[in-house]
């Protein structure tokens, strides 16, 4: 094992990542919030054509779908992009032309090009839809470089330590940082979230969520083909396609929940996570690690060479966290398993309770006793005015539409000067939930504390999300 690779296990060991669809990778380890330069002072955006600038970090297929909604959305330009890799760079290139509009600037030719496209542009917003281990060093350096908004793809950070970075960044730079998390825009998330908000299900008590999603074609990709469907090569790392190159190292070297926030983020918003209420423990467990491994002997055989890896990961992780507020919530990370898509919504309070497979919906004294009513009714009545008012705009965007309506929230704050929908406490409370989840399973499930990003200023912070 080189030093490089040996020095990024270490960092991330204790923690949790995210992002998807983005093919920037870099080998070296990422520099600690010290060993980025100062910016002397904030530098303005230009405002000569009084168009918000944007630059990107990482050019994959997340960061174009980022793109299109940018650029549907009137006011914005892409002014820079930056990627270490060609040929997603010229992809990247190649798509904005379609939209008629001037080429970005190309940073490129080493790991940090990104510290160089910082210094030399004027940028309102940089987007950063790198692999996971070089989200928290891309957005440090963004906000140190004077830049005021700063998007960054999930999970946001890989460790308590970057958890902290972010905030404390954030606030001694005045910079604002908005975690992408697209499934709080999930149309059934925001009706549900209305109904939290107006009292249909009176005082929350438990919620549960998480990621269970078969991606064991995804970490193995070899760009061709999906290896189970047609047939082709397993492969991963630097020859892999895509996440494969990234991702599946860390099925290898880590064992907790490496993805939360697309459950979290939406419960955390019913629930008023740093708003009111926090959370305050975590404990986790895993099962054993399978099915990767009977992924390579079943469609490479058992002498295939990636069937003598040993993945860490185990199939499904289970994390409860207790809030201040009394409520519990349950966790769920799965994705070596064959299996339909699914967060497992499950929103509950005394008068009712909302459960997203199924699309059930259940509120005491105005359905019929004992059974479900459909969910379609009472989402139609609650539907979130971001959806009534965008619908027709978000109908062609990624993910169902819901990627427009975060990218329009999140240009609406930066347009207006205002904070973000989802800050870096969100951030941190959101990611930590990897680290925290790595240290209970390496104890047995013991009980770890969460670390209160807010400084206890949780108590009177207000909503903003979404009102």
């Amino acid at each position: 094992m080189d030093t490089t690779r040996r020095n990024f296990i270490k960092k991330v060991t204790v923690a949790g990542i995210g992002s998807a669809g983005v093919v920037l990778s870099g080998n070296a380890e990422s520099p600690s919030i010290k060993d980025v330069p100062e910016a002397q002072k904030k530098k303005p955006a230009s405002k000569d054509d009084g168009k918000l600038r944007f630059g990107f970090i990482g050019t994959g297929t997340r960061c174009r779908e980022h793109i299109t909604n940018v650029l549907n959305i009137p006011g914005n330009k892409i002014v820079s992009i930056c990627d270490i890799r060609q040929q997603p760079l010229d992809s990247t290139l190649k798509y904005i032309s379609q939209f008629n509009v001037e080429a970005p600037k190309v940073y490129t030719g080493s790991d940090y090009a990104f510290e160089s496209m910082l210094s030399n542009e004027k940028l309102d917003c940089v987007i950063i839809a790198s692999p996971w281990e070089w989200h928290t060093t891309m957005a440090v350096a963004s906000l140190k470089a004077g830049v005021g908004y700063v998007g960054v793809e999930i999970s946001a950070a890989n460790s308590l330590e970057e958890c902290w970075d972010l905030v404390n960044v954030s606030e001694s730079t005045g910079g604002k940082l908005n975690i992408l998390e697209n499934v709080c825009y999930r149309r059934d998330c925001m009706a549900a979230l209305n109904m939290v908000r107006q009292g249909i299900f009176g005082e929350l008590l438990h919620c549960e969520c998480g990621y269970e999603h078969d991606l064991r074609d995804i970490k193995f990709n070899d760009g061709k083909t999906y290896y189970y469907k047609k047939g082709g090569e397993l492969r991963m790392g630097p020859e892999a396609f895509a996440e494969a190159q990234w991702r599946t190292q860390h099925s290898i070297r880590r064992n907790g929940d490496v993805y939360p926030t697309h459950g979290l983020g939406p419960v955390a918003h019913c629930l008023d996570i740093n708003c009111g209420n926090r959370f305050l423990s975590l404990s986790a467990m895993a099962t054993q690690s399978r099915g990767l491994h009977k992924f390579i002997v079943d469609n490479g055989g058992e002498h295939h060479p990636l069937a003598n890896v040993n993945f860490n990961l185990g199939d499904i992780v289970t994390s409860m966290i207790k809030c201040a507020n009394g409520q519990t919530v349950i966790v769920t990370h799965d994705t070596n398993s064959p299996r339909p898509y699914s967060l497992g919504f499950r929103i509950q309070g005394v008068n009712g309770l909302w459960m997203n497979d199924g699309d059930h919906v259940y509120v005491e004294g105005q359905s019929k006793p004992h059974r479900w009513d459909s969910s379609d009714e009472w989402f139609k009545k609650y539907d979130h005015h971001l959806w009534q008012d965008l619908e027709a705009k978000a109908r062609d965007a990624g993910h169902g539409g819901m990627d427009f309506i975060m990218m329009y929230d999140f240009v609406e704050a930066i347009r207006n000067r205002t904070d973000v929908p989802m800050n870096c406490y969100d951030a941190a409370a959101w990611s930590a939930v990897s680290a925290l989840s790595e240290m209970s399973i390496a104890r047995g499930g013991a009980l770890v504390d969460f670390p209160d990003f807010t400084r206890g200023q949780w108590i009177h912070r207000t909503q903003k999300f979404a009102l």
